[in-house]
């Protein structure tokens, strides 16, 4: 006789291991409505505890991938690869990456998400694009993929429809951090999506999830190998994400920075990350044999202007106004006021943490999925660690509606400033790199 549903929750509750059936049963009972919010609730708990094996691990993925549609991109020639990244402060490399892959002949379907708490989501700032639609169906997708080389939308109530409902319980009830959990919930997306490979972007800092380099060396090893055993090719970057990548956070504010790369300028800090992780989808996909190639085909595909060429194509085929493209400054942001420097000395580093917090408190990011956000509200980063700045001097740029909306917010960014008399030594960006 099997288990009762209460049973396998128990189970798991006491350190068990649940077998893949049992694990498909627990996701279809959940999704039939006979096994409740709260049950489900406590089996998460149960799971944030206890952990889980690679083998349920890939089992969960498995029956969340299958609780919904698969997007069947076979007819589409070539090797299809993505990127994730697990999110951090001012990150919009996925705006201007796409585009440049696809422009050197990669299919790039991408099935991105929402900002939520610190960190901002790629659709957010892709509909500060007027008109840009992120709502499309599968096939309207596969048809985009198949005639641009790249579309980027948000989840479908048709892809791995359980991750969706599963997680907004992990968002209430404190459990999004467990790593089974967050590797089900990615890796059941990416799946559905087709792709025969998967480049992943773990960031690790204190504007990340993963605030240090073990829990995060962990996370990606657990990605890339649950995403081996479903036979895909999988690759992961640990990239620095203790300030906030380039200058822009906010959601314009950052589609601007990721569309002036595209144009061959921007801060060197996202170049560089598109850069590293473009060359591993290159690498993947059979395009390029060394990471030199890689990053050389990269930087043509934007000298050239295809990489701008091919943003414009996706833009105009989701809806929006492909002018942005070559004219950023066409996407709205709020005039600025100045945070200044109390003292003279070095940017010894910045918070990206407090950074991300204060652009959710100007309403540039949300703390529940249903708040509305301001498209043109946030920050820019005016002096980066190691600049030196004398006191007055500006250390950011708040975007905002009025004077009186950045008062809340300005003891909060001066102080995610560290000034120090002498300039801290350069980090690396790339930490590590982890493969099967």
């Amino acid at each position: 006789m099997l288990p009762s549903l209460v049973e396998l929750i128990a189970k798991k509750r006491d350190g068990g291991l649940l077998a893949p059936p049992d694990i498909e049963r627990l996701v279809q009972a959940f999704m039939a409505g006979e096994l409740s919010d709260y049950q489900m609730s406590a089996w998460l708990m149960a799971v944030y505890f206890r952990g889980m094996s690679a083998e349920e691990t890939v089992a969960l993925t498995f029956a969340m991938l299958r609780s919904g549609r698969g997007i069947d991109l076979s007819p589409l020639r070539g090797f299809k690869v993505d990127k994730h990244s697990t999110g951090g402060v001012g990150d919009k490399v996925s705006i201007c990456l796409a585009p440049i892959v696809a422009a050197c002949g990669v299919c790039v379907p991408m099935v991105s998400g929402r900002g939520l708490g610190h960190t901002g989501g790629t659709l957010d700032k892709l509909e500060a694009i007027p008109g840009f639609r992120t709502d499309l169906s599968i096939d309207d997708f596969t048809r985009i993929v198949g005639e641009v080389g790249v579309c980027m939308i948000g989840q479908t109530a048709e892809v791995a429809p359980a991750d969706k409902r599963m997680y907004a319980l992990r968002d209430v009830t404190a459990t999004v951090e467990s790593i089974p959990l967050i590797v089900s919930s990615i890796l059941s997306k990416k799946l559905a999506e087709g792709i025969d490979g998967l480049v992943l972007d773990v960031k690790v800092g204190r504007g990340a999830f993963m605030r240090d380099l073990s829990r995060a060396r962990e996370l990606a090893t657990a990605l890339v190998q649950v995403g081996k055993g479903a036979g895909k090719r999988v690759v992961a970057l640990l990239t620095d994400m203790n300030a906030p990548l380039g200058k822009a956070v906010g959601n314009a504010n950052e589609t601007r920075e990721a569309l002036e790369v595209l144009s061959g300028v921007g801060p060197h800090d996202v170049l560089e990350c598109t850069l590293a992780l473009g060359a591993e989808m290159l690498l993947l996909s059979g395009k390029a044999s060394t990471t030199e190639d890689a990053r050389r085909s990269l930087q043509r595909a934007i000298a050239s202007g295809d990489a701008r060429r091919v943003m414009e194509r996706m833009v105009s085929a989701q809806g929006g106004d492909p002018r942005v493209v070559s004219d950023p400054s066409r996407l709205e942001v709020a005039p600025s006021f100045a945070v200044v420097a109390d003292r003279d000395g070095y940017i010894a580093d910045i918070d990206a943490l407090e950074i991300g917090l204060a652009a959710v408190a100007m309403r540039a990011g949300r703390t529940r999925v249903d708040q509305k956000i301001d498209h043109s509200v946030g920050i820019s980063i005016e002096a980066k660690p190691g600049s030196r700045v004398a006191r007055g001097q500006p250390l950011a740029q708040l975007h905002v509606r009025s004077p009186r909306d950045a008062e809340h917010v300005l003891a909060r960014i001066r102080n995610a400033f560290r000034i120090a008399e002498s300039a801290p030594a350069p980090g690396p960006l790339v930490l590590a790199r982890i493969e099967a």
